[in-house]
C-alpha cells in the first residue's frame, strides 16, 4: 500500500473508527462516567487515585483530544486547572498539547495531502495551506492561532504539508496558544475554589472572544491571506 492509499485508508477508516469506538465505550460505561463527575470532589479523588500517575494521565488526554480533536480543547484545559491549579494546569497542557501537536505535523507529513483532506474539506485545508505556506506564512500562521473559535487542529494538520519547519511552528503555534491555555486553566483553577467571580469573569470573556473569532472568521483569515502574501523571506 502506498503512502497515498494509506492516508486515505487512515483518514477514511481508521479515524472514524476511533470515534465511534469512543462513543460505544462512553455509553457502555455512562454509569461509571457519571459517578466520577458527579461533583468535583469525586472527580479530584479519581484523579488522585492515579497517584504520580494522574498529571501523565491527564497530559495522555490531552495529547489524545489534540490527534482526534472530537472534544474542545477549552474542557481539557480548563479541567487542568481544576485537578493541578492554574500553573500545573497550564504546565501539564503545554506539555500535552505540543506532543499533539507535534504528532500531527508528522503524521500529515508523512501520509501526506490526500490524508488530511480525508479529514477535513480540501476547500477548508487548501485555504489554509495558502497562508502557511506564503511566504510571509509566520505572521499569518501566529494570527490564525491566535484568535478563538479558529479550527487549531486543522492548523496542526495543514502545516504538516507546508514548507514552514517545525521549530518554527511549534513555536508559533504554541506561542498563539498560551492565551487561551492560560484562561482556561484560571477558570479550572478558580472554579475549584469556588472564587466565581474570578470564574465568570473569565469564562465571559473567553466566550466573547469565541464568539467574536466566529462572528469575524473570515475577515480573520482574509486579513492572515493579505500578511502572508506580504514580500517576505521564505520560512525555513
Amino acid at each position: 500500500m502506498n503512502r497515498r492509499k494509506l492516508g486515505r485508508f487512515i483518514s477514511t477508516a481508521a479515524f472514524p473508527s476511533i470515534i465511534v469506538a469512543i462513543v460505544v465505550l462512553a455509553f457502555l460505561f455512562r454509569r461509571e462516567i457519571g459517578q466520577v463527575f458527579s461533583s468535583k470532589e469525586r472527580f479530584q479523588g479519581w484523579i488522585d487515585s492515579f497517584g504520580a500517575l494522574g498529571p501523565l494521565m491527564f497530559m495522555g488526554v490531552q495529547v489524545f483530544q489534540v490527534i482526534i480533536f472530537i472534544v474542545p480543547g477549552e474542557v481539557a484545559q480548563i479541567a487542568g486547572g481544576f485537578l493541578f491549579g492554574a500553573w500545573g494546569g497550564i504546565f501539564y497542557s503545554l506539555i500535552g498539547i505540543t506532543v499533539g501537536s507535534a504528532f500531527n505535523f508528522f503524521l500529515a507529513r508523512l501520509l501526506g495531502v490526500s490524508f488530511v483532506e480525508g479529514l477535513f474539506k480540501a476547500d477548508q485545508v487548501a485555504r489554509f495551506e495558502t497562508v502557511i505556506s506564503s511566504s510571509r506564512a509566520r505572521a499569518g500562521f501566529f494570527l490564525l492561532f491566535l484568535i478563538p473559535g479558529i479550527p487549531k487542529d486543522i492548523l496542526c494538520y495543514v502545516a504538516g504539508l507546508s514548507r514552514i519547519g517545525f521549530v518554527p511552528f511549534l513555536l508559533i503555534s504554541m506561542t498563539g496558544r498560551l492565551p487561551g491555555i492560560v484562561g482556561s486553566a484560571i477558570i479550572g483553577s478558580s472554579a475549584a475554589k469556588n472564587n466565581w467571580v474570578v470564574t465568570l469573569s473569565v469564562t465571559g470573556a473567553a466566550v466573547v472572544a469565541f464568539v467574536a473569532g466566529l462572528l469575524f472568521r473570515s475577515r480573520i483569515h482574509a486579513l492572515a491571506e493579505r500578511i502572508s502574501r506580504r514580500r517576505g523571506p521564505d520560512p525555513q
